[in-house]
C-alpha cells in the first residue's frame, strides 16, 4: 500500500510541475513575401503625350469613336489635337488617361484605362 501512494504522490508531483509553470515559447513571426511590384503596362500602339501629340504613329484601325480605341485613334479621328490630356497612374500600376475637348456645344471627356478607351462624359 505504501508503494501505490508513492507512485501516486509522484505521478500528483509531476502532473502538478507541468501543468504550474508553462515553459516561455519563442514564436517566430512567419515570414511574408513582400508583394510583387506592378509591371508596368506596356503598349503596341503609340499613345499621347502630356501636350496632346502621339508618341508614335496611330495604327489607324478604328472608324469611330467607341470604347476600346486607342488614345492617338481618337485624336486622329476628332481631327484636332485635345483641348487638355491629364496622365496618371491607376492604383493597379496602370496607366490612366483623361483627354478633355472644349467643343462649341460643349465639352467632352474621354477617359482610357491601358491606352483602350472606357468612357465618354458629355
Amino acid at each position: 500500500m505504501a508503494l501505490r501512494l508513492t507512485v501516486g504522490a509522484v505521478l500528483i508531483l509531476a502532473l502538478a510541475g507541468c501543468l504550474g509553470r508553462p515553459e516561455p515559447t519563442a514564436v517566430a513571426p512567419a515570414p511574408t513575401a513582400a508583394p510583387a511590384a506592378p509591371a508596368a503596362p506596356r503598349f503596341s500602339d503609340p499613345v499621347l503625350a502630356t501636350d496632346g501629340r502621339c508618341t508614335g504613329e496611330a495604327a489607324g484601325a478604328a472608324t469611330a469613336i467607341e470604347p476600346g480605341i486607342g488614345e492617338c485613334d481618337l485624336v486622329r479621328l476628332m481631327g484636332q489635337p485635345p483641348t487638355d490630356v491629364l496622365i496618371g497612374e491607376s492604383g493597379r500600376g496602370g496607366r490612366e488617361v483623361q483627354v478633355l475637348y472644349n467643343e462649341p456645344g460643349g465639352r467632352e471627356l474621354y477617359f482610357f484605362v491601358d491606352n483602350r478607351l472606357e468612357r465618354i462624359v458629355r
